[in-house]
């Protein structure tokens, strides 16, 4: 009797050192997202699997082939729950356990469950806003819900790579962005702003309503369906997490749904030396095995990544590992900013079909926009603001 006793203590003795001391306590997460709440490193020591770095392919997978190399013709999403930086509270533990995953995901669950439910009769946008149903883990009174959760697409699963469910993109020791050797100045701010709005537009630190309402061309790139998302490296947005991969001789295009932008990726060829910086910078690639990499610099003043543009480059490392899913390798190299490189890994899945994603049609708060604004010039100069008004009524955004 005393010698099964003593079998059964070692057992549920080891069962707690499996799981770990902390692992008992109920994890608490911001719903629509991986955000664990908790101390910074309190959950750190919950025993979990090392981190597998890198891609490993699926046994008895074989890509398949486009002039000899892995073909990625298609389209891949990449949209998650699991969040660019990690929660404090996870400290340099990158692998989640199965326990944690399920939580994160089981609030996010009943997260869309509340916001698919029909919206209780006579509710206003301010009982909306003070709820928990607005998309990205918002909720309280001081948030701006324009977006409910159930409208918006931006995961339900936690990232898993090599199948391990991961608390951050970024693979830093802290999950965190490493610390820059120098800050960016009022004037590089203001300046960067400027080209992210347009032709001759403000920055924010400029007059409350200033020359960025003069014109359409001087309103922000999004607003413009120029451009809203800064690849590379690759992340996921609110919505439209699609891309769609073309194969060509000496070309790899990736086309993003969000304002159907384009990479033009040029294979085996030389970085341009004319000064331009297009859109999404200069890309060019080549095979290293079965994992393309892709070197992209020249990037534009108003698509810097964390301050650093001019002397940017970001290398990108994309393997094929089942029939299914695709590893995706980011690595930020900045030595003016930066004392050594940094990055991040996560896997793509294929999509389905991707739809054109029509970015002005019935959009009418550009127009509105700019009609205000010259209804605040009438009023500021006692004029009918009538004569500053487009003919049509004006509809609420």
């Amino acid at each position: 009797m005393a010698s099964r006793t003593l079998t059964a203590l070692l057992i549920a003795l080891g069962a707690w050192l499996t799981v770990g001391p902390t692992q008992a306590q109920e994890l608490k997460v911001r719903p629509g997202t991986s955000a664990a709440e908790g101390a910074p490193g309190s959950l750190q020591d919950v025993r979990a699997p090392a981190p597998i770095f890198g891609p490993r392919v699926a046994p008895g997978f074989s890509p398949p082939r486009f002039n000899g190399k892995p073909d990625f013709t298609g389209v891949w999403n990449n949209e998650t729950l699991t969040g660019i930086t990690r929660a404090p509270a996870f400290g340099s533990r990158l692998v989640l356990t199965a326990e944690e995953t399920r939580a994160i995901e089981g609030a996010n669950d009943k997260l869309l469950a509340r916001a698919n439910a029909p919206t209780e009769k006579g509710a206003t946008i301010k009982d909306i806003e003070a709820g928990d149903t607005c998309s990205g883990g918002r909720s309280g009174a001081a948030q701006v819900c324009n977006y409910d959760a159930a409208w918006t697409a931006p995961g339900e699963k936690v990232m898993r790579v090599n199948g391990q469910p991961r608390t951050s993109i970024l693979t830093t020791p802290d999950g965190q962005y490493p610390r820059a050797k120098r800050q960016e100045t009022v004037a590089e701010r203001e300046r960067r702003a400027r080209a992210a709005v347009g032709e001759g537009g403000a920055s924010a630190a400029d007059a409350q309503r200033g020359p960025q309402n003069d014109n359409p061309e001087t309103r922000g790139l999004a607003e413009r369906c120029i451009i809203v998302r800064s690849d590379p490296p690759m992340f996921k947005g609110l919505y439209n997490n699609n891309h769609s991969f073309q194969m060509a001789p000496g070309h790899v295009a990736i086309v993003t749904e969000m304002i159907h932008d384009l990479r033009d990726i040029r294979l085996n060829s030389t970085h341009r030396t004319d000064g331009v910086r297009p859109w999404f910078g200069d890309s060019i690639g080549w095979w290293e095995g079965d994992t393309l990499v892709v070197e992209t610099t020249n990037l534009p003043e108003s698509q810097a990544y964390r301050a650093a543009w001019e002397n940017l480059k970001v290398i990108e490392r994309f393997t094929l590992v089942s029939p299914q899913r695709m590893n995706y390798r980011f690595e930020i190299v900045d030595t003016t900013m930066w004392d050594k490189p940094w990055g991040g890994e996560y896997e793509f899945v294929r999509g389905g079909r991707m739809y054109e994603y029509a970015c002005h049609e019935g959009n009418y708060g550009l127009a509105n926009i700019l009609a205000g604004a010259r209804a605040e010039d009438a009023a500021s100069r006692q004029v009918d603001p009538r004569h500053y008004i487009p003919d049509g009524p004006i509809h609420p955004r």
